[in-house]
């Protein structure tokens, strides 16, 4: 039994990329035109692309996404949406289900592979955390991100979570952004897509629905530097709990 779950795992796998190939040949070049546009009309015309793209892709591959809580976004309001972060199939649901053009930001890593790579860099801020200026870099271009009436689409904990705890610690970054900015946190969870490329099993996935939930926001008016930590520690709390009630349910 074990081994015929291995191989539609692994058949699954190619047919997903196959397809996610496919699709991405078809969207390159409008990416790419769009990519030659001034910001802010570049993040507003790629959001429409990517929705349109992953609207298309997710139910090719029978991972319907089902999203909660849009109503917790204010129009005119730009917020820093911080999600949680399971696997790579984050990505594809995230910027493109939260309402509203958005920017995240992205290892400089990915930004170097073929083809996909350009897609990527379009849409990200990108930094290469091992180099201090490119750090300090992000931060600037978050806030101007902010500034254009663009959301942040950040994962706090910084990094797929391999653990057995729900949600990973988080880092200070998204928190302090916000709290310059005077921008709300959006917390946002993402449910299933562990299950779906989990990270102990190699080239291997299965196809399930995706549930995207928006919490309502937090506040950061009137906050400073010295309330990062109480910011940060009460979002994960929310998370968290949040997490543990609804995981099992879809």
């Amino acid at each position: 039994m074990r081994v015929i779950k291995n191989v539609l795992g692994a058949v699954f796998m190619v047919y997903a990329l196959i397809v996610f190939a496919a699709t991405m040949l078809v969207v390159y070049i409008p990416i790419w035109l769009i990519s030659l546009l001034p910001e802010p009309h570049r993040a507003r015309a790629l959001h429409r692309a990517f929705r349109l793209w992953m609207g298309v892709y997710m139910p090719l591959v029978f991972c319907p996404v089902f999203r909660k809580g849009k109503k917790n976004f204010k129009k005119g309001e730009q917020y820093v949406v911080v999600i949680n972060h399971n696997s790579l199939a984050d990505i594809p649901v995230s910027s493109p289900w939260i309402p509203g053009p958005n920017k995240t930001l992205a290892k400089m890593e990915m930004s170097r592979i073929p083809l996909f790579g350009m897609i990527y860099r379009t849409g990200s801020i990108l930094v290469d955390r091992k180099k201090e200026g490119s750090r300090r870099e992000s931060i600037s271009k978050m806030q101007e991100t902010l500034d254009m009436g663009i959301h942040l689409c950040l994962y706090p904990e910084g990094t797929r979570n391999k653990t057995d705890e729900p949600i990973q610690p988080f880092f200070d970054g998204a928190f302090l952004t916000a709290i310059k900015a005077q921008k709300p946190v959006m917390p946002c969870l993402i449910f299933n897509t562990g299950k779906i490329l989990p990270h102990n099993k190699k080239f291997w996935a299965r196809p399930m629905p995706i549930g995207i939930h928006f919490l309502e926001p937090v506040l950061t008016a009137g906050l400073t530097s010295s309330d990062v930590t109480g910011l940060k520690e009460r979002v994960h709390k929310t998370m968290e709990e949040y997490y543990l009630a609804h995981n099992n349910v879809l």
